[in-house]
């Protein structure tokens, strides 16, 4: 079982990897073509996706998982059980948020690759919680962990959120947002809704995250030991 879900994770990271570096190619020669000063504008917004940054995180977590899946030791360490948990949620948020409500939408990264686009937004998210509910290793989470597995999050919103005006796009002279529901320009109630976005994605990450602490833990009581991991 621990091998063939090490093969699973080294295929998944590939799919993945390949699917960043094909959009990211893709995105950056529109950029240079357009306007070749501005591909480091892109490249920077490019990697400041909640998608990007997850997946990213998801193929360091899968590469670990694969090496880890092929030792003798029966457990997962604790630290990587923790990582690996957020890396679930923010994945599993993505493919949520995405074909919920970004799916029809024109997102600012140029135009996208379809096949990349289903990978990232749709086959990782799958997988890693199917890794997560069915490989082997997984150590019971205390729930005082979820401040770990929302600490990325809660960064990424306060970047974005600072970042959005400063950053000018020099192709339409308005600031730059990864997402459009988190630009108060362009939302019907400005801060308004930003707000209610935010709060009702935080919601949704806190939920999940909750949900992938709860599935560790089924059978398996917290040990005093597994807590001072």
């Amino acid at each position: 079982m621990k091998l063939l879900f090490a093969v699973l994770r080294i295929a998944v990271a590939v799919a993945i990897t390949a699917a960043i570096v094909g959009q990211l190619a893709h995105t950056a020669g529109l950029a240079d073509q357009a306007d070749p000063a501005s591909v480091g504008f892109v490249v920077v917004n490019f990697f400041s996706f909640f998608t990007i940054d997850s997946n990213a995180a998801s193929v360091v977590v899968l590469a670990v998982g694969a090496v880890i899946a092929l030792r003798a030791a029966r457990r997962d360490p604790m630290l990587f059980t923790t990582v690996r948990a957020a890396v679930v949620t923010y994945m599993v948020t993505t493919g949520i948020v995405y074909n919920l409500l970004l799916r029809n939408i024109a997102l600012p990264q140029g135009q996208t690759l379809e096949w990349s686009n289903e990978i990232l937004h749709v086959i990782g998210p799958i997988y890693l919680l199917l890794d997560w509910l069915f490989a082997p290793g997984r150590v019971p989470l205390d729930y005082r962990r979820l401040w770990a597995i929302v600490s990325f999050p809660i960064v990424w919103v306060i970047y974005t959120l600072v970042r959005g005006p400063l950053a000018i796009d020099a192709s339409t002279g308005t600031a730059w947002y990864p997402y459009p529901f988190l630009n108060p320009a362009t939302s019907p109630n400005g801060y308004l809704s930003v707000t209610f976005y935010v709060i009702l994605i935080a919601l949704v990450i806190t939920s999940i995250g909750a949900g992938a602490i709860w599935v560790s833990r089924r059978g398996r009581p917290v040990t005093e030991d597994h807590r001072s991991e």
